[in-house]
């Protein structure tokens, strides 16, 4: 019975101190970006009851790492207008700054992007497991529509 307890402590011990060895100490790390695109319908850079959310809209975010990789995001809008870029890494890896810009809207009526909405540069100082909420894009329709006259 004592031979098996120390076989048995020879064993534990052995494995922590392999789990030790190998630990490589790498602290992950997870960002998140998200923002919202709407169609400003009365063109008044508002938004207001008449303007909606744009679904599919297309959203471009490019990140440059602490250190210097630049990596290039792709999203979508879902039925509420919001988009959402979000990535897991190595602390040592994490994004410094980003480029938010809106790229294209599907939507028949929604076509033009409305002042100021070419693009948001921003620092990302978040810790692990916060997000950056970026500004509203808006997109305008060619021709105000009657009612907003």
């Amino acid at each position: 019975m004592e031979a098996q307890k120390k076989k048995y402590k020879l064993v534990v011990g052995l494995f922590l101190f392999i789990v030790l060895l190998f630990e490589p100490g790498v602290r992950a790390w997870t960002g998140e970006i998200h923002g919202r695109v709407f169609c400003d319908v009365c063109s008044d850079s508002s938004i207001g009851p008449e303007d909606h959310a744009l679904e599919g809209a297309e959203v471009a975010v490019l990140c440059i790492t602490k250190s210097g990789e630049v990596l290039n995001y792709q999203a979508f809008t879902n039925a509420k207008g919001i988009y959402t870029v979000a990535e897991t890494m190595p602390e040592s890896d994490r994004w410094d700054a980003c480029l938010a810009r809106p790229i294209s809207s599907f939507h028949e009526h929604c076509t033009h992007l409305g002042d100021g909405s070419t693009g948001i540069k921003f620092s990302y100082n978040h810790p692990s497991g916060y997000s950056h909420a970026v500004r509203t894009f808006i997109y305008r329709p060619a021709s105000v529509p009657t009612y907003c006259i």
